[in-house]
C-alpha cells in the first residue's frame, strides 16, 4: 500500500531488501503470504527505473525436513511473470550458523538474487580480492580463449593487478555486535551493515534513490545515507519504523560531521 500510494513510477534506482522467510518469522502479528509477495513484486517493477536493480536477500523455511523452495518460486515469478531479468544469483555466506542441524549439513548461506529492469545502468565492481599472480602476465606462447565451436581464438596478454574483482559469494561475520550497531539486534533477523553497504556501492551512485520495503531495523537506509544516496524505507511494523528513523538521523548527523 505504501509503495502504491507514496512512491512514484520509475523513481527508484536500487532496492536492497530481505523479506520474511515463509512463516519462520512473524513481525508484530503480521502474516506474510504469497498474495502479499505477488502484489509487492508488481509494485517493485512499477517504481524501479529502467536499468534499475533489485537485490532480494532470501532463504527458505524448513519444516519436517523439507525446504519450502519459496525463494526459487519468487525468483521465477520476478522473471517469468513480472519481467525482471535475473542478472546474477549471488550467495550470502555467514561465518556461523544459527540453528545446528542433526540430519543434514549446517546451513550457513542465503540467496542474494540480483534482478534488473533491462540492462543494469550502474555497476561499480568492488576490487578487494588479492590476486595470487599480481604483477605477472598470463602464460603461454599463444594465450587463447575457447569458442563455442571448440576453436581457439588468440587474445592479448595482460598484467594481473594487485587486487581483482570479488566473486559472487560474499561472506560476512554475523555474530552479535560484529555486523553493525548493537541497537539493530532488537530485530530478530538483522543482516550485516557491510552487506547493504557493498550492494549500494555496487549498483548505485551518489544521489541515486535506494528503497527498502522491509526496512526492519534500518540497516539499508543507514548505509544509503552514509554513502550519500537518497533513501526510502517502509515497514508494516511501527516500532521498526521508529527505530529506522532514529538510525537514519544518527547516520545523517555522522555524515554532516565529516
Amino acid at each position: 500500500i505504501a509503495l502504491r500510494e507514496c512512491v512514484g513510477a520509475d523513481s527508484v534506482d536500487l532496492t536492497v531488501t530481505s523479506p520474511p522467510y515463509d512463516s519462520a518469522r512473524v513481525y508484530g502479528g503480521h502474516k506474510w503470504g504469497w498474495d502479499n509477495f505477488t502484489a509487492l513484486a508488481h509494485q517493485l517493477w512499477r517504481v524501479t527505473k529502467e536499468g534499475g536493480v533489485l537485490v532480494w536477500v532470501v532463504g527458505d523455511e524448513t519444516k519436517d525436513g523439507n525446504e519450502s523452495r519459496t525463494s526459487m518460486r519468487q525468483a521465477l515469478y520476478f522473471t517469468d511473470v513480472v519481467g525482471f531479468n535475473l542478472h546474477d544469483t549471488m550467495i550470502y555466506k555467514k561465518n556461523n550458523f544459527s540453528n545446528p542441524s542433526r540430519t543434514r549439513y549446517h546451513q550457513i548461506w542465503e540467496y542474494m538474487f540480483v534482478f534488473s529492469k533491462g540492462k543494469p545502468k550502474t555497476f561499480n565492481p568492488i576490487l578487494d580480492r588479492p590476486n595470487k599472480y599480481a604483477g605477472h602476465t598470463n602464460w603461454g606462447k599463444e594465450n587463447t580463449v575457447t569458442q563455442k565451436d571448440g576453436s581457439r581464438k588468440p587474445r592479448a596478454k595482460k598484467v594481473y593487478r594487485e587486487m581483482g574483482m570479488r566473486h559472487n559469494i560474499w561472506e560476512y561475520v554475523t555474530s552479535y555486535g560484529f555486523a553493525g550497531d548493537k541497537s539493530a539486534y532488537t530485530h530478530p533477523a538483522v543482516f550485516p551493515e557491510k552487506l547493504a553497504h557493498d550492494h549500494i556501492l555496487s549498483w548505485s551512485n551518489e544521489g541515486d534513490t535506494v528503497l527498502d520495503p522491509f526496512v526492519g531495523s534500518g540497516t539499508v537506509v543507514k548505509e544509503a545515507i552514509l554513502t550519500k544516496r537518497f533513501c526510502i524505507g517502509i515497514d508494516i511494523h511501527e516500532p521498526y519504523v521508529r527505530q529506522s528513523l532514529e538510525r537514519a538521523c544518527e547516520a545523517a548527523q555522522k555524515l554532516n560531521q565529516k
